[in-house]
């Protein structure tokens, strides 16, 4: 009886031994998304150095301007665990899955899935919580587990601490499903995700946030068509900080440029034309733009170069503009020599050719108020003449 009872017992303490053995494996298989001094591996997509720093071992977010960082590599299946807490009552800050490389259309964010991060404070709705919402943005689709009609999915329970207390979160994104465990307990799902693969960010949207101890565990890759994927990095760099005009020449009319959070603004009047000249040259500019007229006579010119010259008054641009007061984006390139230019996703035929040694800068000349915002540009390379 005795024996027996030992070797029931050696059995049991075996068993659990193996079990957190695999624990421990399965941990060891995390690693941090921060080396502890600097952004390395992150990009600064729509956000100045400013707003982000290493700070006692913890990721310190300004909150301003509103803006991301994004991770350089893109994640399909993954878990990823970090602590979060807000410096700030009603601090709202969230964590994007899945997400392009730059922001969409008329807004400081990406497309993807966002794990919301709000501070207590903030408040509950009918339309959010505090505890930790899961929703699709700007383009991005997931059917909620917990919904109330839309695409939010809801916590089940409400475990989220207020300021200035840690909040821990568990993500698991695997095959288009998605879950957040809150302070240890899964409380939000959702599935059907699209994209199911893309960049992780971190949201600066105006309060101070802490972050510590960000981690990460990648789990195998499964097949993933190409529309459930997010847009890879094309190499745009964002040139403006979101903070003020530093990187650009206002040529005479600063008054009427305003810094207006993550918007550049132009106030002039009707007939004030501005001219806004960015201090760093490129090679044969490619280009993104947002731009949003704010009144029937406003216009504006973009200049990408000696033979870029792009006017949204030109009757094939302006068909496919949207009306006053709305968002538009711009997206400029070369191709076999010539620029390309897409509207709002339209592209329109360009016919200046493109010499290999147009260095020049970008160029925003609008008459009239004007707002401005997502401004990126790379150098793009010409093809040799044969």
């Amino acid at each position: 009886m005795y024996s027996h009872f030992r070797r029931k017992t050696f059995c049991t303490c075996l068993v659990l031994l193996l079990a957190l053995t695999r624990q421990v494996s399965a941990d060891d298989q995390f690693r941090p998304m921060f080396n502890g001094k600097d952004l390395s591996g992150w990009v600064l997509t729509n956000t100045p150095p400013e707003t982000w720093s290493i700070q006692d071992d913890m990721l310190v977010c300004t909150g301003a301007p509103i803006g991301e960082i994004r991770t350089e590599k893109m994640y399909q299946n993954f878990v990823m665990e970090l602590e979060w807490r807000h410096m700030v009552p009603r601090g709202n800050a969230g964590v994007f899955v899945w997400a392009d490389d730059i922001t969409a259309r008329g807004v400081p964010f990406h497309r993807g899935v966002e794990v919301q991060v709000l501070e207590n404070d903030y408040g509950n709705s009918k339309g959010h919580t505090t505890h930790g919402d899961i929703f699709p943005i700007h383009g991005a689709t997931m059917t909620p587990i917990n919904g109330r009609g839309g695409s939010r999915a809801f916590p089940t329970e409400n475990r989220s601490k207020p300021s200035p207390e840690w909040n821990h979160y568990r993500i698991e994104c695997r095959d288009g499903e998605i879950s957040l465990a809150v302070n240890g307990k899964i409380v939000t799902r959702g599935k059907n995700c699209v994209p199911r693969k893309g960049y992780i960010c971190l949201e600066s949207e105006g309060g101070i946030v802490h972050y510590r101890n960000v981690r990460i565990r990648e789990l195998p890759s499964t097949d993933v068509q190409a529309a459930q994927t997010a847009i890879a990095n094309r190499g745009y760099r964002s040139l403006y900080t979101g903070l003020n005009l530093n990187g650009w020449t206002a040529a005479g009319t600063e008054t009427h440029w305003k810094s207006k959070n993550w918007v550049l603004a132009f106030t002039g009047g009707k007939e004030t034309r501005g001219n806004l000249v960015s201090t760093e040259s490129f090679d044969n500019v490619g280009f993104v733009v947002d731009v949003r007229l704010k009144d029937k006579s406003s216009t504006t010119l973009i200049n990408a170069g000696p033979t870029a010259t792009i006017d949204l008054n030109d009757v094939k641009i302006a068909q496919h503009m949207e009306p006053v007061g709305r968002w538009n984006r711009l997206e400029s390139g070369i191709r076999n020599r010539k620029r390309w230019l897409t509207i709002n996703g339209k592209e329109i035929s360009m016919d200046n050719a493109v010499s290999s040694d147009s260095a020049a800068p970008l160029m925003l000349i609008p008459t009239g108020p004007v707002d401005f915002g997502n401004i990126y540009a790379l150098s793009v390379e010409v093809e040799s003449s044969p």
